[in-house]
């Protein structure tokens, strides 16, 4: 098989009975000319394909057929095949995307430099926009807009696919990447210019702050940035978006109807034209940040996720307690749950401004930054600062595996701050335990890793001890050769692919766990002792075991940086789908066995 084919084969084929009878047959033809590649990588008698984008473009020629035109259309298939996603993001942004098609911005498979200037897309999320109009262009197949988000297709830029920058965590690290790459081309003494598509939620990130301020601080001449002014970031922005500043800090601004494809195509060709720097602010329009299918429901559980529920346990706990809360949130009202629940702050967008409000704020509030992954990896500059001289911190991190993708590391490296503790809850006794905790602990920040899943929590916890653990499936009156512990969400997992096997399971909340001397003493009598965390990096759950207690642990977990793809999907790719489990546990128990036999001569 070719590595195109690997790719694409399984999410495209997962996702054919949700496609439409025309779009079923050209995925199978489609993937049946891959299938008949001859080698790795080839499209044709062996010749090689290059880079994936251009390997696609070649599938593209060799099925023509289009079934839509209308680059609109295809976004609309794109979001119902998968199921989720940012439709109406990719829509306020099509026109934009539509003119720099139109002005050879954009590469259909030539190199970087061939264009009439360099295209940073800082918008990262817009990337199913310019897959919609490479296809209906016929440089993109129809298999892999099957597979957005779901193994298949990212849903953000990436170089491999035509882009000229790729993103991951930070939405403002376009605006940054446009003017690293200005500032370059300035210093080699050309003076090509760096077109940048930013949204204005996007200007809001501390990084595109002081991106800006550079390069006017450098005096750089050759930035062009259009901004999507949709006055939406996840919630509505606070004010519009602020053409003062833009305008002080790159001098020449000028505003377009951002839903008229012409009417941006006319005023950044003229932009283009002209010397020194320039804004475009193009005025659009944007419905709900996240995509619903048109009946209403949504593919999965309709139940909210764990995250979700965050807000309703935080008005308990205020219920209970009586303490004054103040709570922030970068734009992340609910995904946590908080509206309707508890009065919060939206900083929209601007997660080190969320973590830098707790700062002066009275020791006895109960001081709550609800955060997601990518945003606190861009704050620990000040979750640092935080950390060394808040009283009572509870940083609710975020916790998708999503198809943004993220570090499998994060947690770990909060738990390395100053004055941290870690904890991953999976029931709401486990949740207000950690509040507790902090009541009673408050010189220490408590982050409470948020799982955005649903699931059916274990039946017993770790609220007793949160510090400790909890034997979901208790060893017996014998030794135990063997066990496994785990780490909250990870013991979800393994509690379903136990039930019928039977290996003594202690689960813990706790990234480091204070465990119990009856607990310790029944894991150093394990011959063979599994952890597993939905981590695994370095120095995290398992090997901190391994180092604290010296016990000889086999750690499983994400030993690399987690794939841009929806949960679902996440969990057999990483070896923690509950069948995989299964099978390793299983072989826990043979091992057990084999080492009881009796030994042959």
């Amino acid at each position: 098989m070719n590595a195109l084919y690997d790719r694409f084969a399984g999410p495209a084929r997962a996702a054919l009975p949700r496609l439409t009878p025309a779009e079923s047959a050209v995925v199978l033809r489609e993937l049946a000319r891959l299938e008949r590649s001859a080698g790795p990588g080839a499209l044709r008698d062996g010749r090689p394909a290059g880079s994936l984008f251009e390997r696609l473009r070649g599938l593209a020629a060799e099925v023509p057929e289009r079934l839509y035109t209308d680059s609109a259309d295809v976004l609309l298939r794109m979001h119902e095949i998968a199921g989720s996603g940012n439709l109406q993001s990719n829509l306020s942004s099509l026109p934009l995307v539509r003119a720099c098609f139109a002005l050879g911005l954009v590469a259909d498979g030539a190199q970087s430099g061939a264009g009439p200037a360099e295209l940073i897309v800082g918008r990262g999320h817009i990337a199913p926009a310019f897959h919609a109009e490479h296809y209906v262009r016929g440089t993109l197949p129809f298999t892999p807009l099957a597979t957005l988000h779901q193994g298949g297709l990212p849903g953000v830029v990436d170089r491999e696919l035509g882009f000229r920058n790729t993103m991951r965590y930070s939405l403002g690290v376009g605006v940054a990447q446009a003017v690293g790459l200005a500032w370059e081309l300035a210093r080699r003494g050309t003076d090509r210019k760096v077109v940048c598509l930013a949204g204005d939620g996007e200007l809001h990130e501390g990084v595109a702050f002081e991106a800006l301020r550079f390069a006017h601080d450098v005096g750089l001449t050759n930035l062009v940035l259009v901004v999507d002014a949709n006055a939406k970031g996840i919630e509505p922005l606070a004010k519009p978006v602020n053409t003062g500043y833009l305008a002080a800090y790159l001098g020449r601004l000028m505003e377009a109807d951002g839903r008229d494809e012409w009417a941006v195509q006319a005023a950044l060709g003229a932009l283009l034209t002209l010397p020194g720097p320039s804004v475009l602010v193009c005025r659009t329009s944007k419905g709900e940040h996240s995509f619903r299918p048109a009946d209403g429901t949504a593919r999965g559980p309709a139940r909210p996720s764990f995250a979700a529920t965050a807000g309703r346990m935080l008005a308990r706990h205020q219920e209970r307690t009586g303490r004054e809360m103040a709570v922030f949130t970068p734009d992340l009202a609910a995904r946590f749950g908080l509206r309707g629940q508890v009065p919060y702050t939206n900083t929209g967008l601007a997660e080190t401004l969320t973590v830098g409000m707790t700062l002066s704020l009275p020791e006895d509030t109960l001081k709550v930054v609800a955060t997601d992954a990518m945003y606190y990896m861009d704050s620990l500059s000040m979750l640092t600062e935080a950390t060394t001289s808040v009283r009572n911190l509870l940083v609710l991190a975020g916790r998708s595996w999503g198809a943004w993708g993220g570090a499998h590391n994060a947690t770990n490296l909060l738990g390395l701050l100053l004055h941290t503790r870690v904890y991953e809850p999976v029931t709401p006794a486990e949740f207000a335990a950690c509040l507790a905790r902090l009541g009673r602990d408050p010189a220490t920040a408590h982050v409470v890793s948020m799982v955005d899943a649903v699931f059916d929590p274990p039946g017993e916890d770790c609220s007793a001890d949160i510090d400790g653990g909890v034997w979901l499936t208790p060893p017996g009156p014998d030794p135990a050769d063997v066990a496994v512990v785990t780490f909250g969400y990870a013991g979800v997992l393994v509690d379903e692919a136990n039930r019928d096997l039977g290996v003594p399971h202690l689960h813990c909340a706790s990234l480091t766990p204070r465990l119990a001397p009856a607990d310790l003493a029944v894991l150093r009598g394990c011959r063979r002792l599994l952890s597993v965390e939905y981590n695994g990096a370095r120095g995290g759950f398992g090997e901190g075991l391994r180092s604290r207690h010296l016990l000889p642990v086999e750690v499983h977990g994400v030993r690399r940086d987690i794939a841009r793809q929806v949960h679902a999907r996440q969990l057999p790719l990483h070896g923690m789908a509950p069948d995989m489990l299964r099978e390793r546990l299983a072989r826990l128990l043979e091992s057990r066995e084999a080492g009881r036999a009796p030994a042959h001569a």
